[in-house]
């Protein structure tokens, strides 16, 4: 699995201000979504194109355009979701799926209630969105499911990681013969006693869209 750690000023500046505690949801949404656009950028630079034809006002050239079967965005309910209009900036044309996973606080496991997919993935690239890689359950169980489907090429994208995360997927994925990429704003120190990230910036899905009792 390949990881790559953005290392942009921009990019730095937004996670600094989605760290404090007293940034507000909006401006948490709205910088989420501004992230997630830079973090997108990297995150296609292996997207699948195709040579294609143009005429420009002044002649005939040549380009490319993006390959059928199109992009498969994921976002994981429900932090997730504050993540997709960002991709969907970038790759307008792609498709949305949805995978609905909770977190079990006592074991940490990840388990899905729902979810919102094609039956058949084969020879779709896939771009995962969950905003936080901590102890690495639900990120990990989403893209087996994503290659159980027949997915052949994964790209998750997080606002941050922890290094426990990181091996736990390193370590699930470790028999599956198809390319997988992580790529996120920042490598955080460790996971607390709770299973969450540590400087980290709370429970990205409450930031997002307050607490839900």
């Amino acid at each position: 699995m390949q990881v790559h750690v953005a290392d942009h000023p921009l990019i730095s500046h937004k996670l600094t201000v989605l760290r404090d505690r007293t940034t507000d949801s909006p401006t948490f949404r709205r910088l989420a979504d501004e992230l997630v656009t830079l973090l997108a950028y990297e995150a296609t630079r292996d997207v699948r194109v195709e040579p294609v034809d143009v005429t420009t006002p002044v002649a005939d050239t040549h380009g490319v355009r993006l390959s059928e079967p199109r992009p498969l965005v994921v976002p994981i309910l429900r932090a997730g979701l504050g993540m997709l209009e960002g991709m969907q900036r970038l790759i307008p044309t792609a498709e949305v799926g949805f995978l609905g996973m909770v977190r079990n606080e006592e074991t940490l496991e990840a388990v899905t209630y729902a979810e919102r997919l094609p039956e058949d993935l084969t020879g779709r690239q896939c771009y995962v969105l969950d905003p936080m890689l901590a102890t690495g359950g639900s990120l990990s169980m989403a893209i087996d499911f994503l290659v159980q489907r027949g997915a052949d090429h994964i790209t998750a994208i997080t606002l941050l990681a922890a290094p426990e995360g990181v091996q736990r997927l390193e370590s699930d994925l470790a028999d599956v013969d198809i390319p997988i990429s992580l790529v996120t704003a920042g490598m955080d120190e460790r996971l607390d006693e709770n299973g969450y990230i540590v400087p980290g910036l709370g429970d990205a899905g409450d930031r997002l869209y307050g607490v839900v009792d």
